[in-house]
C-alpha cells in the first residue's frame, strides 16, 4: 500500500519534472550563449569592445546590443552585429553553443582569417551573411550542411579557391551571393539544383568555363549576375527557360555566340548587359561591351522601342550599321566603337532626334558623313576617328548646336575645314580634326571656340594664315608642335587599327594644350579687332515690322543668331553673364531691343527641358516645360497637395530622381554633375512623374581633374566634404539625393536627422547641415520608423512597407558622411529595380537604429 505523502498525482509528478528539466535546460543553455559570445568578445581587437558594452554576465543575453532572443524564452535566435567596425576573427566563436541560431549577419565590418568549418555546428541557420569584410580562404566544406540556410551571403571578401559543388546541397537556398570575391574554376553543375534560388551573384570573380545548361532548371531566378569573369563559350539554349529573370549581367567576359530567343518571353526583363539579338518592348538600355562577341548587329533592334542606350563597344562584330537603328527614336547613346564595322555610315541615324552621344570610333566604316548628322539637335558627343571616312567634312555638323565633343582624327577627310564648325560655340571637352589630309587655311571662325580645352589640328596639309605664320613666339610653348616657324614637328599617330589608340592621341593632345590656349587667345583677339571694324547694323532686322523676333524664329532662325552674333560681338566674353555645366550663358541685346540668351540643354524623361533665358527691363525668367504640380517642395508644404501624393507615388518620385541622376552621372561623356539637389529643383507633372530642374550650378566632370569649384548648392543639401574641399564629385548629388529621398517619405526635410544617422566611422560629420543638432545618436536608434514618416498618410501596406524600408535603407548610405562609403548612382537605380524581400516583424516595431545596423531582417517572400 502506497503512503498518502504528497497531495500531487504520478501524473502532476512528471509533468513538473519535466518543466524543471526544461527550465534547467534553458538556463543551461542560456549560460552556454552567454559565456559563447563573451568569449568572443574578449577575442576581438580593442577598438571593437565600446560597441558591445551592454555584453556583460549581470545581464540576459536577450537584453544585448545585437542579439534577439525567442519569443518569451532566453533562447538566442538572432545575431546582427552589422556595420559597427568589429575587427577580429571567427577562430573563438563557439558556434556548438547555438542550437537554435537562426540568422547570423556580421556583413560590412573588419572581420578576417578564414571562415571556420565548425560554423556547420548551427544546423539551424537559415540567414548568413558574413559579406563586406575580409575573410580569406577556401568556403568550408561544412557549409554545404547547413540545409536549412536560405540566404547565403560571403560577397565582397577574399575568398579564393572554387565554387565548391557542395552548394548544391543547399536546396532551400533563395539567395547565393558570392560576388566580388577571389574564387575560380567553373561555375558547377550542380547550381542547378538550387531550384528555389531568385538571385545568383558570381559576378567579379576569376570563373573560367562555360556556363553550365543546368542553370536553365532555375526557373525562379530573378537576378542572374556572371559578370566580370573569364566565362567563355556560347550560352546554353537551356537559358530560354529563365522567364522571370529582371537582371541579367554577363558583361566581361569572353562569351560568343547567340543568345537564345526566348529569354525575355516572361515580359520582366529590365536591365541587362550582355549580347542579344532579339526584339524586347520593354528593353530600354543594353551594354555588350568588352566581350568577344563576333556577327552582325541585328536590325531587330530597331524595333525596341523605349531603347535609350545601345553598347556594344569593344568586340569583333563585323558587317554594317542596319539602317533600321533610326527607328529607335529614343535612343540617347549609341556606342557601337572598336570593333570591325565597315560599309557607310546610315543617313538613318539622322532621325534619331533625342541622340547625343554617337560614338563609332575604331571601325572600318569608309564613305561621307552623312548631312544629316547635322540635323541632330542634341548631338553633344560625336566621335568618328580611326576609321576610313573620306570626303569633305560636311559643313551640316556647324548645326549641331549642343555639341561638346567632336573628334573625327585618323580617317581620309580632304578639302578645307569648314567654315561652320566655328559656329559650335558649345565645344569645350575636344576638336580633333588630325591625321586626315585637309588643306587650306585654318578658318578664322575657329576662334569662336572660346571655351574649347583641347585643338588637335596636326597631320594635316594646312596651310597657316597670316596669324599664325607671324606668330614665332609660339615655338616658347613647351609641348606645342606644328608646321610653324619655331614649333617642333608633331610625332607620328600610332596606327589606325590599334584598338588602343585613344590612349596615345590623349597624351599627344594634352601635352599641346598649353599652346592650344595661347593659340586661342591670339585668334579671338584677331577675330575682335576684325569684326569691329567690319560690323554693320542690319537696317532690316530694327525694322518695326519685324516685332518680336521669337515669333520668327522657327521660320527664319538664321536672321536671330547672327542678330544675337552681332550683339555679342562674335560671343565675347564680356558679354558673358554666367557659366553652367554645359556652357556659358550670353546677355544680348537684339535690334528689335529685347534681352535673350540661348542655353543648351540635355535630354531624359525626368529632366525638365530647359528652353531658354529671357530678360527684360521689367523682368528676367528662365523658359522651363510647364509641369503642371511644381515643385516638390511645394506639394509636401501643402497638407491637401501632400495627401494626394500617396506612399507609390511617393515611390515612383524616387525611382525617377535616381534616373535622372544616373543618367548624368552615368551616362553622359562627359558626366555631369547638377550639385544643387533639392525639393525645391525637383518638379511634378500632372502624373506626379519627377523630373529635375535648374541646372545653374550644374558641372561637368572632366576625367583627370580634380574638378574644384566654389561652394554652390541649397543649405540642408550640401555633402558635408564639399563644404570644407570644395572638391566637387558625383558623390555630392548622391548625399542630396539621400536627403530628398528621406524628405519625400517623411513629409519635410530630414534637418537634424542627417546629422544623427551617419552610418560612417569617418572623422567627417554631417552635422554641419544642423549646426543646432541636439540629437543623440542613441536616442535616434531608438526611435521608430512609424514616427518619422509622413503622419498626413495612412500606415502603408505590408508590400508597400517592405519597399519603404528598403528605400529608406539606402538613402541612409546615401547620407553617409564618408563619400567613400555612398553608392553610386547606378547602384542606388540597382538596387530600386530588384524586388524586396518582406521584414521578419511587424512594420510598427521597425526602429531607425535598426535599418542604420541592419538589425531587421529582411526575409524571403
Amino acid at each position: 500500500m502506497i503512503p498518502k505523502c504528497s497531495l500531487f498525482s504520478l501524473p502532476t509528478i512528471y509533468f513538473l519534472l519535466l518543466c524543471s528539466l526544461a527550465f534547467a535546460s534553458e538556463n543551461n543553455s542560456f549560460s552556454l550563449e552567454s559565456e559563447a559570445l563573451l568569449k568572443w568578445k574578449t577575442s576581438l581587437e580593442i577598438e571593437s569592445q565600446p560597441l558591445l558594452s551592454s555584453w556583460a554576465i549581470s545581464r540576459s543575453p536577450c537584453n544585448w546590443f545585437g542579439i534577439v532572443c525567442h519569443l518569451g524564452s532566453s533562447v538566442v535566435t538572432n545575431i546582427n552585429l552589422t556595420s559597427i567596425g568589429l575587427r577580429g576573427t571567427l577562430y573563438h566563436f563557439n558556434f556548438t553553443s547555438f542550437p537554435n541560431l537562426s540568422t547570423l549577419d556580421l556583413h560590412d565590418n573588419s572581420l578576417h582569417g578564414n571562415i571556420p568549418p565548425h560554423i556547420a555546428n548551427l544546423s539551424a541557420l537559415t540567414f548568413l551573411n558574413l559579406g563586406f569584410n575580409n575573410f580569406s580562404g577556401k568556403i568550408p566544406h561544412a557549409v554545404g550542411n547547413l540545409a536549412r540556410l536560405k540566404v547565403l551571403i560571403f560577397t565582397n571578401n577574399f575568398l579564393s579557391g572554387p565554387v565548391a559543388s557542395f552548394l548544391g546541397n543547399l536546396t532551400d537556398l533563395y539567395l547565393l551571393h558570392l560576388g566580388n570575391n577571389h574564387l575560380s574554376g567553373s561555375i558547377p553543375a550542380v547550381i542547378g539544383r538550387l531550384r528555389n534560388l531568385t538571385e545568383l551573384r558570381l559576378n567579379l570573380n576569376k570563373l573560367n568555363g562555360s556556363i553550365p545548361s543546368s542553370l536553365g532548371n532555375l526557373l525562379s531566378l530573378k537576378v542572374l549576375s556572371l559578370y566580370g569573369n573569364n566565362l567563355s563559350g556560347t550560352l546554353p539554349l537551356e537559358i530560354n527557360k529563365l522567364t522571370n529573370l529582371t537582371l541579367f549581367f554577363l558583361s566581361n567576359n569572353s562569351i560568343s555566340g547567340l543568345l537564345p530567343e526566348n529569354i525575355c518571353h516572361g515580359g520582366l526583363l529590365e536591365d541587362f548587359c550582355a549580347k542579344d539579338y532579339g526584339v524586347y518592348p520593354k528593353l530600354d538600355y543594353v551594354d555588350l561591351s568588352y566581350n568577344n562577341f563576333h556577327g552582325e548587329i541585328s536590325p531587330n533592334w530597331g524595333k525596341c522601342k523605349v531603347l535609350t542606350s545601345l553598347k556594344i563597344s569593344n568586340n569583333n562584330i563585323t558587317g554594317e550599321i542596319p539602317p533600321e537603328l533610326g527607328e529607335t527614336s529614343l535612343l540617347h547613346v549609341l556606342d557601337l566603337s572598336s570593333n570591325n564595322l565597315g560599309g557607310q555610315i546610315p543617313k538613318e541615324l539622322g532621325k534619331l532626334k533625342s541622340l547625343y552621344n554617337l560614338t563609332l570610333s575604331g571601325n572600318n566604316l569608309s564613305g561621307k558623313i552623312p548631312p544629316e548628322i547635322g540635323t541632330l539637335p542634341d548631338l553633344s558627343y560625336l566621335d568618328l576617328a580611326a576609321n576610313n571616312l573620306n570626303g569633305k567634312i560636311p559643313k551640316q555638323i556647324g548645326d549641331c548646336s549642343s555639341m561638346l565633343y567632336l573628334n573625327l582624327s585618323n580617317n581620309d577627310f580632304h578639302g578645307v575645314i569648314p567654315a561652320e564648325i566655328g559656329n559650335l560655340v558649345w565645344l569645350q571637352v575636344v576638336l580633333d580634326l588630325s591625321q586626315n589630309s585637309l588643306s587650306g587655311e585654318i578658318p578664322w571662325k575657329i576662334g569662336n571656340l572660346v571655351k574649347l580645352e583641347i585643338l588637335d589640328l596636326s597631320h594635316n596639309q594646312l596651310n597657316d594664315n597670316k596669324v599664325f605664320q607671324e606668330a614665332a613666339v609660339l615655338g616658347n610653348n613647351l609641348g606645342l608642335c606644328g608646321k610653324i616657324n619655331g614649333l617642333k614637328i608633331c610625332p607620328e599617330h600610332p596606327l589606325k587599327n590599334d584598338k588602343d589608340h585613344h590612349k596615345n592621341i590623349a597624351l599627344l593632345i594634352s601635352t599641346s594644350f598649353l599652346g592650344t590656349l595661347f593659340i586661342s587667345s591670339m585668334i579671338i583677339g584677331f577675330i575682335y579687332i576684325v569684326r569691329k571694324r567690319q560690323k554693320k547694323i542690319g537696317i532690316e532686322m530694327r525694322n518695326p515690322n519685324h516685332g518680336n523676333l521669337f515669333a520668327i524664329w522657327s521660320y527664319d532662325g538664321k536672321l536671330v543668331y547672327e542678330d544675337i552674333r552681332e550683339a555679342t560681338e562674335n560671343f565675347d566674353a564680356k558679354y558673358c553673364i554666367g557659366v553652367g555645366g554645359t556652357g556659358s550663358v550670353y546677355k544680348a541685346k537684339l535690334s528689335t531691343g529685347q534681352i535673350v540668351a540661348v542655353l543648351t540643354k540635355i535630354r531624359h524623361r525626368n529632366i525638365v527641358k530647359l528652353y531658354g533665358f529671357c530678360s527684360h527691363a521689367q523682368e528676367s525668367f528662365l523658359v522651363y516645360e510647364y509641369l503642371e504640380r511644381g515643385s516638390l517642395a511645394k506639394i509636401l508644404s501643402d497638407a491637401e497637395e501632400a495627401k494626394e501624393l500617396d506612399w507609390t507615388k511617393r515611390i515612383e518620385v524616387v525611382k525617377g530622381i535616381a534616373n535622372a541622376l544616373y543618367y548624368m552621372h552615368h551616362d553622359n561623356t562627359p558626366s555631369i554633375i547638377h550639385r544643387d539637389i533639392s525639393s525645391n529643383n525637383i518638379l511634378l507633372d500632372t502624373k506626379y512623374q519627377a523630373r529635375i530642374s535648374d541646372f545653374g550650378s550644374a558641372r561637368l566632370v572632366k576625367v583627370d581633374s580634380s574638378n574644384w569649384t566654389v561652394l554652390a548648392g541649397t543649405y540642408g543639401y550640401i555633402a558635408p566634404e564639399f563644404a570644407y574641399t570644395m572638391k566637387v564629385t558625383e558623390k555630392c548629388d548622391v548625399y542630396s539625393f539621400g536627403v530628398v529621398t528621406l524628405e519625400v517619405f517623411m513629409g519635410h526635410h530630414p534637418g537634424e536627422l542627417t546629422s544623427s544617422i551617419s552610418t560612417s566611422s569617418s572623422s567627417l560629420s554631417s552635422s554641419s547641415l544642423s549646426p543646432s543638432s541636439s540629437s543623440s545618436p542613441s536616442k535616434t536608434h531608438a526611435t521608430l520608423l512609424k514616427n518619422v514618416l509622413d503622419n498626413r498618410l495612412p500606415s502603408p501596406t505590408p508590400d508597400l512597407a517592405d519597399e519603404i524600408v528598403a528605400i529608406i535603407k539606402l538613402a541612409f548610405t546615401c547620407t553617409d558622411a564618408n563619400p567613400q562609403f555612398r553608392p553610386t548612382m547606378q547602384h542606388v537605380c540597382q538596387e530600386l529595380s530588384t524586388p524586396k524581400p518582406t521584414l521578419c516583424g511587424p512594420f510598427h516595431e521597425v526602429t531607425l537604429g535598426q535599418l542604420l545596423n541592419n538589425k531587421c531582417v529582411l526575409t524571403e517572400n
